[in-house]
C-alpha cells in the first residue's frame, strides 16, 4: 500500500483496546489515528497507558463512534458487550470496516446471544454477516468481511485443537469435555469488584460461571460445523492467580490413536504462522506464548479411559483478543498476516 491505513480504537484504555494500539504504533502499514476513552478523555494515551509512552502523542477523545469513523479506514471497538452492536451499523453506513472485540457479533443466531448475554440483541441483522475472527480457520470469510467478531478468549485454544480432528472423525463428538484456566487479565482493566483484588486471587484458585460461561456456545457453535452435527460439551474456566495466560485441556474419547490425531493437527496448521503443534510428549505451557499471538497445541492419549487429551496453551490478551484482532485486520485489507505483531513471546 502505497498509504497507511487509518486506524481508529473505541475502547483505547482498556486491555483489549490497549494492546491493539501497541500493534499498531509499530505496524508498517497502519496508523493509528484516533483513540477513544471516556475515562480519559482529553488526557494522553500515553498517561492512561504508560508503556507506551514516548511512542505516541496521541490524546485520548470521548467514545463517539461517528467520529471515529470519519477519520479512519478501520475501526476497532474494544468495549463491553452490548455497545458495539448499536455502533456498528453506523460505522459500516460510512463505508468502513468494523472489528469488535467484545461478543456483541460472535453468533449467528442472535438468539443464542440473547440467551447467554442475557440483553436484547440491537443489530440482530449483521450477526449472520459477520466474520468469526479465527485466521486459521475462517482466513476467506475475514478478507471479504466487512465486520469482524473477534472470537473469545477462551474458545481460541479448544477450538483450533479440536476443530480439524472432529472435521476428520477422529474423536466423538459426543461427551467432549474442556476444562481452562486463565489468569486474572482476562476479567479487563476496569473491572475493581472483591474477587479481583490481589488478596482474593493470589495464592488462590477458582472455578467460576460453572455450566453457564457465555463462551459455552461460541465453542459449540465452531465445533458444530466441524463435526457437522450439533456439539453441546462441558466448559469450566477457573481463575488462577497469574496475570495473563489461558491452558486448555480437552477430553474427547477416541476414534483414533493420538499419533494420527498428531499428524492431523500437523498438517491442518502447516501453513498457519501462529499456530505450533508440539512435538508428541511435550506439554504447553502459558509462559512460552506470554504476550505472544501464539496458540500451542499438543495431544496425548488416555489409552485406559479410551480418550484422547488435547492440550493448548496462548496469550489471553494477545491471541485471545489484541493481536488475533490486528491479524484479522491485516488479513482484510490484502497484508501479510503478522504485520504488526510481536516476533517472539516475552520470556521469562
Amino acid at each position: 500500500m502505497s498509504e497507511k491505513v487509518r486506524v481508529s480504537i473505541l475502547g483505547a484504555t482498556g486491555y483489549g483496546g490497549a494492546g491493539v494500539a501497541s500493534c499498531l504504533l509499530c505496524h508498517p502499514a497502519a496508523e493509528l489515528v484516533w483513540a477513544g476513552s471516556n475515562t480519559f478523555a482529553g488526557r494522553p494515551l500515553a498517561e492512561a497507558c504508560p508503556w507506551l509512552r514516548g511512542l505516541t502523542d496521541l490524546g485520548c477523545r470521548p467514545e463517539n463512534p461517528e467520529e471515529a469513523a470519519a477519520e479512519a479506514d478501520v475501526v476497532f471497538m474494544a468495549m463491553q458487550k452490548g455497545e458495539a452492536m448499536g455502533w456498528a451499523p453506523a460505522v459500516l453506513a460510512m463505508g468502513k470496516k468494523v472489528i469488535d472485540l467484545s461478543g456483541d457479533f460472535r453468533f449467528r443466531d442472535p438468539k443464542v446471544y440473547e440467551e447467554w448475554y442475557g440483553i436484547a440483541h440491537a443489530s440482530p441483522e449483521l450477526c449472520a454477516e459477520a466474520a468469526y475472527g479465527l485466521p486459521e480457520l475462517y482466513e476467506d470469510e475475514i478478507r471479504a468481511a466487512r465486520l469482524v467478531a473477534n472470537t473469545g478468549c477462551y474458545p481460541v485454544g479448544p477450538i483450533l485443537g479440536l476443530f480439524p480432528l472432529l472435521r476428520e472423525g477422529l474423536v466423538e463428538p459426543a461427551g467432549i469435555i474442556v476444562d481452562a484456566k486463565s489468569g486474572v487479565s482476562g476479567a479487563g482493566r476496569a473491572r475493581h469488584t472483591l474477587a479481583y483484588h490481589f488478596p482474593e486471587t493470589n495464592e488462590n484458585m477458582t472455578a467460576y460461571r460453572v455450566g453457564s460461561h457465555q463462551h459455552t456456545p461460541e465453542i459449540e457453535q465452531a465445533l458444530s460445523l466441524a463435526a457437522g452435527q450439533d456439539i453441546v460439551l462441558s466448559f469450566t474456566p477457573h481463575l488462577v492467580p497469574v496475570t495473563r495466560g489461558i491452558l486448555a485441556t480437552m477430553y474427547a474419547t477416541a476414534k483414533a490413536a493420538a499419533d494420527d490425531c498428531h499428524r492431523t493437527l500437523v498438517a491442518a496448521y502447516a501453513n498457519s504462522p501462529f499456530v505450533r503443534v508440539l512435538p508428541e510428549g511435550e506439554c504447553p505451557s502459558t509462559k512460552a506464548t506470554f504476550a505472544s499471538n501464539y496458540c500451542d497445541l499438543a495431544v496425548f492419549a488416555d489409552p485406559r479411559t479410551g480418550r484422547v487429551i488435547v492440550l493448548s496453551a496462548l496469550d489471553n490478551l494477545a491471541r485471545g483478543a489484541s493481536t488475533q484482532a490486528v491479524q484479522a485486520m491485516n488479513i482484510m485489507l490484502g497484508l501479510e498476516q503478522g504485520l504488526g505483531l510481536p516476533v517472539a513471546p516475552v520470556f521469562p
